[in-house]
């Protein structure tokens, strides 16, 4: 370890003995996160915060349906591929990567991770998009940085940057699996096809070994024209062909042994269909190298009011649109052909990159409780359409899709949980650590788009449900009831109805909800609010079901989700066992030195005329820095070894 390490470690090692009130400067012009409310037309802070909500569509006339019966049986036709657990996994986009996964070895994300893996036994995790395919592998940067942006070089409707980022970018992402079980996805740079740079794939064989998952070959190839990376003729044939190229530069290296048969292809965003591609023949031709198909769509855009480019979009007008079944259907309908044509390859077939809305969503729609009642009906939808598995994007804090953007200018419980995590959790614990679950979409005779419904089936046998409501009344009077058979009626079979089910529901007040949402009676809370565990006591209910009928009656809130367990096992806690990671040092509550504040305040050149915060007792902002310095790095460990495993990645303090 060289001489700067030293000294960063010791000051480290320092820092946790500093006992101290301290008022921190700031330059002027520099304003930190406001965590209060503000009015949404003067907000000019952070998307990932902004407080612009859209009223909740109006009940539709006459509602629908609010008593669907089902009659479910052993082993129907139309079940599934059996699915993972960890089916909806997240997309980190590349440029983002220095927020997020710098941010990864912090407590909250392990937490939140964690949180995942202990239902589903594992998590996914993607870092790419847009920005990975002009990207370069340095041995070091300055400053010990793991990732840098040539912000002058933007390219694309998004304004993706150049990056360069060091191997220490890989050594995190394995830091990461060896305390949580993250697999990886990684992506070879597409930007030039006549030197295709390997040095990520390399290290990514070598430093993740087992926890690599997949190698992406081209991110939305059928834009590179659109975007100025190819000539205007290039097509599905150009892109087969430079995939060749890559596989035959890919076969010279013996480090690419492993990672030159992980390939992901062709990762198309809708320009091309994924038919188009299969045509060229490219499955039969490189099948040993393919491991996974793979395609990229989000519902709509919002890249003319981000970007000034596209089609402008009203928002108020596409917020009824995702609190239906049929936004769902929409977007699966196009990738059946797909997926059926996956199985006859005997290969996975996944949604790489999808969230509300690309070019970062919409306020009002993406960061409420409506998208977390879309996703877990996408992600679900997916799963009964034989995809083997869905990414939800994260595009750092310039974004509203967030799942958990981090911030620097919060306090320890300084994380905001985004609704498609709640999507994710739910599905990881309707799904469970099996990989034997199978899904089927089950509808009523009288069932309506506001009301999907999904029955999780093990070794033939239905386990679990999944029960949608998208109205939005918090009077009760929209709550439906679900009437549920097992055997019996005219399914031919012996009834096999309990005697009583265990439900967890998933609930707010309002489908415009921004955070606080339930699970169970417990929360990650509001904007920066959470260390990644859910908060508050659980509660699961027991339904007793009518025997002499032989069925059992759930109700579903208006607006909200039920999981019903249909037989005496949980999946909560079946993934890995329940681990949080906490913080293990704290400051004194006291101190004895003090400084003139007049002095401090311009000690550095600066008038200090607005303190970002301050770590005095009782102060509103409280030990800002040192909680984030000290529990963004320490955290339970169990041993001097396991800490020692992430101080090369966390290696800047």
């Amino acid at each position: 370890m060289g001489n700067i390490a030293l000294f960063r470690l010791f000051l480290f090692h320092g820092l946790l003995r500093i006992s101290a009130a301290v008022t921190i400067y700031y330059a002027p012009g520099q304003n930190p996160f406001s965590t209060t409310s503000a009015d949404a037309s003067s907000y000019t802070g952070a998307a990932a915060y902004n407080p612009t909500t859209i009223d909740p569509p109006a009940l539709p006339d006459p509602l629908p349906s609010l008593s669907l019966d089902f009659n479910l049986q052993s082993n129907p036709t139309g079940l599934s591929i059996t699915q993972s657990g960890a089916f909806m996994g997240f997309s980190v986009e590349m440029s983002v990567a220095n927020q997020v996964c710098e941010s990864i070895l912090q407590v909250p994300f392990l937490n939140l991770l964690a949180t995942i893996s202990q239902r589903a036994g594992a998590v996914r995790v993607r870092v790419g998009g847009n920005s990975q395919d002009t990207a370069s592998e340095v041995a070091t940067l300055d400053d010990g940085k793991v990732l840098e942006k040539d912000l002058s070089g933007v390219t694309n409707p998004t304004e993706t940057p150049p990056l360069v980022f060091t191997p220490d970018l890989l050594y995190m992402m394995r830091n990461i699996s060896d305390f949580v079980n993250v697999r990886w996805f990684v992506g070879i740079p597409f930007n030039d096809s006549s030197n295709f740079r390997l040095e990520i794939a390399q290290s990514a064989q070598e430093i993740l070994g087992d926890y690599l998952m997949g190698v992406q070959a081209g991110n939305e190839p059928d834009l590179y024209a659109a975007h100025g990376h190819r000539s205007s003729n290039y097509s599905q044939y150009d892109y087969v062909g430079e995939l060749g190229s890559l596989i035959d530069d890919m076969s010279q290296y013996s480090n690419l042994s492993i990672a030159q048969n992980l390939l992901l292809i062709p990762s198309v965003s809708g320009t091309w269909t994924p038919e188009e591609v299969w045509d060229t023949g490219v499955m039969d031709t490189y099948s040993s190298n393919i491991a996974w198909m793979s395609v990229e769509h989000y519902p709509t855009d919002n890249c003319y009011a981000q970007f000034g480019t596209g089609t402008p979009r009203n928002a108020t007008e596409l917020w009824p649109t995702y609190l239906m079944h049929s936004s769902a259907q929409s977007l699966v309908q196009p990738y059946l052909n797909s997926t059926t044509y996956a199985q006859t390859k005997g290969k996975p077939f996944i949604m790489f990159e999808t969230n509300t809305a690309s070019c970062g969503g919409f306020p009002g729609i993406s960061d409420v409780f409506g998208a977390a009642l879309w996703g877990l009906d996408y992600g679900l939808l997916m799963a009964a359409s034989n995809f083997s598995g869905g990414m939800f994007h994260v595009g750092g804090e310039s974004v509203y899709y967030n799942v958990a953007p981090p911030t620097n200018q919060s306090s320890f419980r300084e994380w905001t949980v985004g609704p498609v995590f709640y999507s994710s959790l739910v599905i990881a614990e309707a799904l469970g650590p099996s990989n034997q679950s199978q899904v089927l979409e089950v509808g009523a005779e009288n069932q309506s788009t506001y009301t999907p419904n999904y029955v999780i089936y093990e070794n033939g046998q239905p386990v679990r449900m999944v029960l949608i409501n998208f109205l939005s009344d918090s009077s009760g009077s929209s709550n439906y009831t679900a009437n549920i058979a097992i055997g019996g009626g005219q399914t031919g079979q012996s009834n096999t109805t309990p005697s009583q089910v265990t439900v967890k529901y998933l609930t707010a007040l309002s489908v415009s909800q921004k955070g606080d949402y339930s699970w169970a009676g417990q929360t990650f809370g509001g904007n920066f609010d959470s260390d990644g565990r859910l908060g508050g006591t659980e509660s699961i209910q027991t339904i007793p079901c009518d025997q002499s009928a032989q069925v059992c009656s759930v109700s579903v809130p208006a607006p909200g989700a039920a999981l019903v367990f249909l037989t005496n096992e949980l999946t909560e806690t079946e993934g890995a066992p329940s681990t949080t990671f906490a913080t293990t040092t704290v400051t004194n509550t006291g101190n004895t030195a003090t400084v003139d504040a007049s002095v401090l305040a311009t000690s550095n050149g600066r008038n200090g005329n607005s303190p970002l915060g301050s770590s005095s007792k009782g102060s509103a902002n409280g030990g800002v820095i040192f909680r984030e310095s000290i529990a963004g790095l320490l955290f339970r460990v169990g041993s001097i070894g396991a800490l020692g495993l992430f101080l090369r990645a966390a290696y800047v303090l």
